[in-house]
């Protein structure tokens, strides 16, 4: 089984707000519908619930508990979740919808709760689920965001997933000199060369990819659209993390 994320860059028009980038997602969609096996799918906000977010002033830690933000965020990436949804549909894939605000939730601490009781029998059921970035309740701070990347890992983790791939807008995690690190061990081997995403993103851009996927014990891929085809084929283009 493979969990498989989608970025927001891959998915919008990272550049103009709440646009969604048709070309690209199709893409997307004609490689997923190509492949047989099981997949749980994950896709960012890019130019959808960023945007909102930040706005708002809501982060992975920093929280609300102001209901428009909540809505104005979540009504965003429902948005857009519905027409990744409907661009695997049109290619006969047994697309679903699951929403994080409804299912997940943030103990004191911060710890993600994800019942993945959910898509585990969506995908008995021979559906393919798809989540997303979101706001989620968070005890003692009223809603935080939830970023793709922790969907993931808690997703991988909670399935024993087989293999995991984050498909961006980067052939993988790029050195000083524009060069794909064939493999990351620890998060110490790029720290110098990792930071945030060129445009609003509250979830932490590349840096915050790397750390999530180093705890794993499930190696991850990180790669661009172009090495989408292979990943589900079984092979391993881009970054190898862990």
């Amino acid at each position: 089984m493979i969990v498989l994320k989608l970025g927001g860059s891959v998915v919008t028009e990272k550049s103009s707000r709440e646009t969604v980038a048709g070309a690209e997602l199709a893409r997307a969609a004609d490689a997923v519908a190509d492949h047989d096996g099981e997949l749980v799918l994950v896709h960012g906000g890019g130019s959808f619930g960023h945007p909102h977010a930040e706005r708002h002033g809501v982060t992975t830690t920093e929280g609300t508990r102001d209901a428009r933000a909540v809505t104005g965020v979540h009504g965003a990436m429902e948005e857009l979740n519905a027409a990744v949804v409907a661009a695997l549909v049109e290619r006969d894939v047994p697309a679903v919808p699951v929403h994080p605000l409804s299912v997940a939730s943030r103990d004191a601490a911060g710890s993600l709760s994800l019942p993945v009781e959910v898509p585990g029998r969506m995908l008995g059921e021979g559906f393919v689920p798809v989540l997303h970035g979101d706001v989620v309740v968070h005890e003692g701070h009223g809603a935080t965001i939830v970023s793709g990347d922790e969907l993931v890992v808690a997703l991988a983790r909670g399935l024993d997933a087989d293999r995991v791939g984050l498909c961006s807008d980067v052939p993988g995690v790029l050195d000083g000199a524009g060069d794909v690190v064939e493999r990351v061990a620890a998060f110490e081997d790029v720290a110098d060369v990792l930071g945030g995403s060129g445009s609003a993103d509250v979830t932490g851009g590349m840096a915050a990819k790397v750390r999530e996927l180093l705890e794993l014990e499930t190696p991850a891929d990180v790669f661009d659209l172009d090495g989408l085809a292979s990943f589900l084929d079984g092979g391993s283009p881009g970054t190898r993390i862990g």
